[in-house]
């Protein structure tokens, strides 16, 4: 199974083709936007398998519209518990069959009604030769004694239902870490969700809708008037062609939103002006841990010693042993031996 999203056209990450491949009744593509509830395929399906590359990317949009594996098998998690050097599916393809798969249609507009035919046939290929590859993925795996170790792995991802939701997204305007007045990080945010608000209504990625670049830049020169907005489009909206950029057409097309954007950012009270930075729970840099606290910083020098012997002997990748997270906060603060019932070295 496999889906196409469109990814930097849309908002959002819908799901604009499903393809699906089974021994027996050959390969199918699904118009998800046409059909856009596939519980009854759910049904058809039951407890069989999933096979899928990397499925996080593709577990969420098809839960919208229906599909939940009751068990799966992920190709590119496979292929990391097994050790390949490179887990993209070009590559765990080649490895493992000799053939190479065309990506030449892999950044398109998935959104396009009608889909061109070559788009179709190379979304097709994603899945002809997956059965084949779990197969040979799966011998790997049992010879090298990591069977049962990928069958949780895999378990665990059929609850997967998507990357945690982010405390102001915002924040990671690409570019901001250059504005230091807290003014002008309100700018950046109520810039933000004006151009959020704008790009869900219209369905189009918010980059689309207005880079961040100039969202930035609009936080940092504060505009008050359309004419401040022209000079800006001005200063850098014409392509080599001559033509405005539609980045820059959206100023103009969106200009009151824009102004009154930053006018509730300028009119905010100083106490409730964002934060220059959030508060972590997260343990410090790694690098500053021998000068805070230098049992921990010893803690943390064995451990990865340790985890590297077992990366190498393994042959799995170490963060595919304990996220570099989990292993900073668990040595930072480690359990209390007496609530653990067991002895934890310090």
């Amino acid at each position: 199974m496999d889906a196409e999203r469109a990814s930097g056209y849309r908002y959002g990450n819908r799901a604009y083709l499903v393809q699906l491949r089974r021994a027996g009744a050959g390969t199918w593509l699904i118009d998800p936007i046409a059909v856009p509830d596939l519980a009854p395929l759910q049904e058809a399906i039951g407890d069989t398998e999933w096979i899928l590359h990397a499925a996080t990317q593709d577990l969420p949009c098809l839960a919208e519209v229906g599909m939940r594996p009751a068990a799966l098998f992920d190709t590119e998690l496979g292929g990391r518990l097994a050790g390949l050097p490179r887990v993209g599916l070009s590559a765990v393809v080649e490895h493992y069959l000799g053939l190479s798969l065309a990506k030449e249609h892999s950044a398109v507009d998935w959104s396009t009604r009608p889909l061109p035919e070559p788009w179709l046939r190379y979304a097709a290929l994603d899945v002809e030769v997956l059965a084949e590859v779990r197969d040979r993925l799966a011998a790997d795996l049992a010879q090298q004694g990591k069977a049962e170790l990928a069958a949780q792995e895999f378990d665990a991802l059929t609850r997967f239902t998507g990357p945690p939701q982010r405390t102001d997204p915002w924040r990671r305007t690409s570019g901001m870490h250059r504005l230091r007045d807290r003014r002008a990080l309100a700018r950046v945010r109520e810039l933000w969700q004006t151009r959020d608000d704008i790009a869900r209504e219209r369905d189009l990625a918010p980059g689309r809708v207005l880079p961040d670049a100039l969202i930035v830049q609009l936080a940092a020169s504060d505009p008050r008037t359309g004419e401040d907005l022209t000079a800006l489009s001005s200063s850098g909206g014409v392509s080599q062609r001559g033509r405005r950029r539609p980045a820059h057409r959206s100023l103009a097309r969106y200009q009151r939103q824009w102004l009154e954007a930053v006018r509730r950012a300028d009119q905010l009270p100083q106490a409730q002006l964002p934060p220059s930075a959030l508060r972590s729970d997260a343990p410090p840099p790694p690098r500053a841990w021998a000068d805070r606290e230098p049992v921990a910083a010893a803690r943390l020098a064995v451990v990865r010693e340790r985890l590297t012997e077992v990366s190498e002997q393994q042959q799995i990748p170490v963060e595919n042993l304990l996220t570099p997270d989990s292993l900073r906060r668990v040595l930072w603060t480690p359990p209390d031996p007496a609530d653990e019932g067991d002895s934890v070295p310090r």
